[in-house]
């Protein structure tokens, strides 16, 4: 009767049954929780493995054998009971509000310097607790020395407290989030990390470290901000004999095709004296700036040379008499079944063009001022179906020909570009027409693959497969 009315007993049977019954409970959760990948998952098992066990064993020598608070064994398993949930809280707090934070959110993109004086403060109140109250620690003679302490560390690190402390009030205003790309007077890039110290910045030849108080000292430019805003402005040259229209026409129409040219914006070419262009493009983002250069540069090598322009002064003379020949003999002439009388006659009207890689060579709704046949290369027809997404026609190789709509007066209805650089002749609607209305066998083949193509061209409009 005296062990029943003992509060020792009370202990010791609600630990023998609720132990298993908690073990039990905190597997099943686990499991669940391991069953949808949550975050939580190793939370649970860090609580059933350690915490319960050690916090029931804690229950079972305080309460149950009576062992006083300040035995040292008691002291030691406290301790060690008050890191393990130390671990839990910090582990728990970055999976609940950090981890799982969406990629839009503020949770992410807070740097990593905040995430980092949160674990400081919530370890230092954890040790606090446990020296104060499992070891009886005067905590306010504690926090006087480090106090002393502290200001005898800053005058020795002052410089690095310096930069942590600009850091700190820069972040605070936050100029910049992970992701943004700045401009600084050393750097250039996308920005990967914010520490107690510096910022990284990705750069294109590497990682660049830019100390806090360095940044927090001079200017710089965030280019992300605000966001849809970015734009790149390159100059070219031609020559003072060029019409400015017909070059400002081309320079706006190369760039207008860039991939990199945000949504709904129009770029805009500028004369600014002395031969010199502005072109004037809107981007998605800055880290489209080094491809939307490099690609528009490339086109308008290509395209001032199609339309007789002088980019850098250049003069071009690829399209020589020796090529067009070998081009009629070898290329059209078995198309067009063309006797030597009939390439010969074609010698004034026909040049050579090249594209660059991607570069258009006709647009859907444009109606060809004349065929284009491929003497090297390859183009890719493609039409936009019905989901608005772009459907693949077919590929055409060397020898093959363009702008059969241009006999019929009628706008394209699939757009072609160039997967690699092409070489292409061009003949005038009109010396093809004149030669195709003397072959009526010639016109019957152009028309069937014509209607071919367009064919393939409204089966991708209704969404059907393309053979």
């Amino acid at each position: 009767m005296n062990t029943l009315h003992a509060s020792w007993f009370y202990w010791a049977v609600g630990v023998a049954l609720g132990f298993p019954a908690m073990v039990i409970l905190l597997t099943e959760l686990h499991h669940a929780l391991v069953r949808r990948n949550s975050r939580m998952a190793r939370q649970v098992s860090l609580l059933r493995n350690y915490l319960l066990p050690l916090g029931s064993l804690l229950l079972l020598v305080v309460n149950a054998a009576q062992v006083p608070a300040g035995d040292p064994l008691v002291r030691i398993l406290s301790t060690v009971f008050g890191f393990l949930v130390l671990v839990l809280l910090l582990s728990g707090l970055n999976a609940t509000v950090f981890e799982s934070a969406p990629e839009d959110s503020w949770r992410k993109r807070l740097p990593t310097i905040f995430l980092d004086a949160a674990r400081f403060a919530l370890i230092g109140i954890g040790l606090t607790l446990i020296l104060s109250y499992i070891w009886g620690v005067r905590v306010g003679g504690l926090f006087t020395a480090l106090g002393v302490t502290s200001v005898v560390i800053g005058l020795m690190l002052q410089n690095s407290v310096g930069q942590i402390v600009s850091g700190l009030f820069m972040l605070f205003e936050q100029p910049f989030r992970i992701n943004d790309w700045i401009d600084t007077s050393t750097a250039r890039g996308r920005i990967v990390e914010v520490n107690w110290r510096a910022v990284h910045i990705e750069t294109g030849s590497g990682t660049r470290i830019t100390p806090n108080s360095v940044l927090a000292s001079q200017p710089f430019t965030n280019l992300s901000r605000p966001a849809g805003t970015y734009k790149v402005s390159m100059k070219t040259t031609f020559s003072l004999g060029d019409p400015p229209e017909r070059v400002c026409a081309m320079l706006t129409r190369a760039a207008s095709a860039l991939p990199q040219l945000k949504p709904g914006s129009e770029p805009r070419s500028v004369p600014i004296g002395n031969g010199e262009y502005s072109t004037s493009i809107r981007l998605n983002s800055p880290a489209d700036d080094g491809a939307a250069r490099s690609t528009f540069l490339r086109w308008i090598w290509y395209s001032s040379r199609r339309e007789e322009l002088h980019l850098d002064n250049a003069d071009d003379d690829y399209s020589s008499r020796e090529r067009v020949e070998h081009a009629l003999r070898t290329v059209v002439a078995p198309v067009l079944r063309l006797g030597l009388a009939d390439q010969q006659s074609l010698h004034s009207s026909a040049r050579i063009v090249r594209y660059g890689a991607d570069e258009i060579v006709e647009y859907a709704g444009q109606v060809p001022a004349g065929m284009t046949f491929l003497i090297a290369g390859r183009v890719r027809l493609t039409a936009v179906d019905s989901d608005g997404a772009v459907a693949e026609i077919s590929t055409l190789e060397a020898g093959s020909f363009l702008g059969l709509t241009a006999l019929t007066r009628q706008p394209n209805l699939a757009s072609a570009h160039a997967l690699e650089e092409v070489t292409a002749l061009e003949l005038d609607r009109e010396h093809v027409e004149n030669l195709v209305m003397r072959e009526p066998l010639l016109l019957q083949d152009f028309g069937q693959v014509l209607e071919e193509r367009q064919s393939k061209v409204r089966q991708a409009g209704r969404g059907e497969r393309v053979g």
